[in-house]
């Protein structure tokens, strides 16, 4: 995949996406072959059954798969950097734990600007191993707090 997408000379990254990211549908110049953004994209997408560390980047690229511009391609090529810096790296499954459950969540209030819909995304362990992971766009729109 990093030579197919031209990545494979370039330097790894520590972090998949940069934390003050904003991507915006219209920001960039549209791509002429959109193809090769959704291509990516679903690569990615299959990726995620043994990277759940790249399943909220992936989520945020895949939204943008209608009419994906040059920020977003970079963007998405940032990942395979990413992914580039640990490429054995993915999911452990410890044979010795113990059999207890435990789940962690998050979610952001209404980050995405356009829709001010919330992002949430949860990680179920059996013992120390992952069995379960997603994250996704809330349906709703939470509630808008005013200032007085």
């Amino acid at each position: 995949m990093l030579r197919e997408f031209k990545v494979d000379r370039l330097r790894s990254l520590k972090v998949p996406l940069d934390s003050h990211c904003k991507l915006e549908p219209t920001k960039g110049t549209s791509l002429i072959n959109a193809e090769v953004y959704r291509r990516l994209i679903g690569k990615l997408i299959y990726l995620i059954i043994t990277r759940p560390d790249i399943a909220f980047s992936v989520q945020l690229l895949s939204q943008f798969m209608q009419s994906p511009t040059s920020n977003h391609l970079q963007a998405a090529k940032r990942v395979l950097r990413y992914l580039k810096n640990a490429p054995g790296q993915g999911i452990l499954l410890v044979n010795d734990s113990t059999a207890k459950l435990t789940t962690y969540c998050d979610s952001d209030w209404a980050s995405c600007p356009y829709s001010r819909r919330s992002t949430t995304g949860y990680c179920v362990l059996l013992g120390h191993s992952p069995v379960s992971w997603k994250s996704k766009k809330q349906t709703v729109v939470g509630p808008i707090l005013s200032r007085s």
